[in-house]
């Protein structure tokens, strides 16, 4: 039998050793050490030839006919200054292993650009000169992309670049691809900083910069050093001028336009049969060992298949799980004759997500006292969707959902003071059961405009366009003494997602059943389907 290693090969590896780093290597290039990549000027020229030289043809994105009316919002809100709005780098999950990266929300409201697209770009409105074409045409600013450009098999990235190197990672969008697929002039990375400093100066006239601070730090501080190599070294006052330039973005977002209705809609129906998927598995799943990850699996399953990724993490809380709010370990067991509760949402390859709650016998069938309790919450859902009308305001979705909550639970004999006292500022004893709240805005964040205003918020008049969900529940500890035993361990919400049109609110999630005999027939059915698979 032949060695398997021949004096050869360690002649080889001899030689190689003789090039490797020594004791002061850097930190951030041991992640090398691992592999013994080919380095020789023969492997680099041969892995620049012979490939095919056939590229795809790009088409606009369907986003990108909508993006230059919220462009031209934004910059007439910022007349004359420049606007930095950043993609993000990845970030890290462990080592030198990323999180599949996400693109920040302001980032991808203002190009149009979902999935994966595309770690480290910044997106830059420039003003326009007054005296201009452009200027005389209405403009205030002219957008412009920059993005790495594609390490593709002409350079030697390709094959030597684990970031970006399509040896790698697979085809990248590069200058003419992002160009292409959202319309706007889109330029190298490597122009970026001198791209920022055009112009900048305190004298009249000259150009102040304002950038999205949180999206990413490198870029931040990168505008930061302009300002402060420009005269504008102003901590506190360049922090509060960012900040406005969020909450203009947070706030643009409220009233959606026709093509992220019909994106909502498509993340909806993806939910939909994300929940198909899980109560044909649950049957098969009751009582054994981490079955809430069974059917977390089940859900997460078809975020990946008919979209992006899972809009937030999905909770899947049965029994006791139920009433803690968040339940996003999913370690426990599914039993049969508890409640699940399941709070999950598809967020499509645009990055709009739907937001769905709902709560299942686990056997199929509810009993007369979860009936009695359930019923409550679906009540104080619909007291909700009444109250929400164009013009009414968006706390009062709030007043009327909790009004329901606390006269059943002063019907049941579980609220200490009448109703009236509980409901005023003053009192809030029912909150005791119901401590969060029960709408938020909806769209490419699941708390979509979080950096909106209390006034543009809660304060605000709901408007044609606007999305939210309405989602009251019950929540039960099971170490709550203040109530009586039965009800301990109990956990409910049922969560819709909801369309403001000229004519009403409109449930855009009425196709996932929620009413007590649909729920248990839609269980019926996708058991059987289950059985057969």
């Amino acid at each position: 039998m032949n060695e398997v290693i021949t004096a050869k090969d360690k002649e080889y590896e001899a030689m190689e050793q003789s090039s490797a780093p020594g004791p002061d290597q850097a930190m951030s290039d041991r992640v090398n050490n691992r592999s013994l990549r080919p380095r020789s000027e023969a492997f680099k020229e041969f892995m620049t030839t012979g490939w095919d030289d056939n590229e795809p043809v790009i088409e606009p994105l369907e986003s990108s006919h909508y993006i230059q009316a919220r462009l031209d919002t934004l910059g007439k809100a910022f007349p004359g200054e420049r606007i930095v709005i950043p993609a993000g780098q990845p970030k890290v999950r462990n080592n030198d292993c990323d999180y599949a990266f996400r693109p920040d929300t302001t980032f991808s409201y203002y190009t149009g650009l979902g999935e994966d697209y595309e770690a480290g770009a910044v997106l830059v409105l420039n003003p326009v000169d007054p005296d201009s074409p452009e200027a005389a045409a209405g403009k205030t600013h002219v957008p412009e992309l920059f993005v790495a450009p594609r390490a593709n098999h002409y350079t030697q990235d390709f094959f030597m670049n684990a970031h970006y190197g399509e040896y790698w990672v697979g085809p990248r969008a590069g200058l003419q691809e992002m160009t292409a697929m959202t319309g706007i002039e889109t330029n190298d990375i490597a122009q970026l900083s001198d791209a920022l400093s055009k112009d900048v100066g305190s004298e009249a006239g000259a150009v102040r910069v304002r950038v999205i601070r949180e999206a990413d730090p490198q870029i931040t501080e990168m505008v930061e050093d302009i300002r402060e190599a420009n005269g504008f070294a102003d901590p506190d006052g360049n922090t509060n001028a960012d900040d406005k330039l969020h909450e203009f973005a947070a706030e643009a977002r409220m009233c959606k336009d026709e093509y992220e209705i019909r994106e909502m809609r498509k993340a909806v129906a993806a939910t939909k049969h994300g929940f198909d998927n899980i109560l044909r598995k649950l049957p098969s799943s009751l009582d054994k060992p981490r079955s809430e990850r069974m059917l977390e699996g089940a859900f997460n399953a078809i975020s990946r298949e008919e979209g992006n990724e899972v809009g937030y993490d999905t909770i899947i809380a049965s029994g006791a799980h139920a009433p803690i709010l968040h339940w996003m370990r999913n370690t426990g067991t599914v039993e049969s004759g508890d409640l699940l509760l399941i709070d999950a949402g598809v967020e499509v390859n645009s990055l709009y997500t739907a937001d769905i709650t709902r709560t299942f016998p686990t056997n199929g069938k509810f009993t007369d006292f979860q009936k009695k309790l359930y019923q409550a919450v679906l009540d104080s859902q619909q007291a909700g969707f009444e109250a929400a009308k164009p013009g009414a305001t968006y706390s009062d979705i709030h007043h009327a959902c909790m009004r329901v909550i606390a006269e059943r639970l002063h019907d049941w004999g579980i609220l200490p003071v009448d109703v009236e006292e509980s409901l005023s500022p003053e009192g809030q004893q029912h909150r005791r059961w119901l401590a969060c709240g029960v709408a938020h805005h909806l769209g490419l964040d699941v708390h979509d405009c979080a950096q909106a205003r209390y006034e543009s918020y809660q304060g605000a008049a709901i408007r044609p366009g606007m999305i939210f969900t309405i989602e009251p529940g019950l929540y039960f500890r099971e170490d709550d003494l203040l109530i009586p035993p039965e009800y301990r361990g109990i956990g409910i919400r049922v969560e819709d997602d909801v369309l403001m049109t000229e004519d009403g609110p409109e449930w855009i999630s009425a196709g996932i059943p929620k009413q007590i005999d649909e729920v248990e027939e839609w269980m019926a059915s996708m058991a059987a389907e289950g059985a057969k698979a």
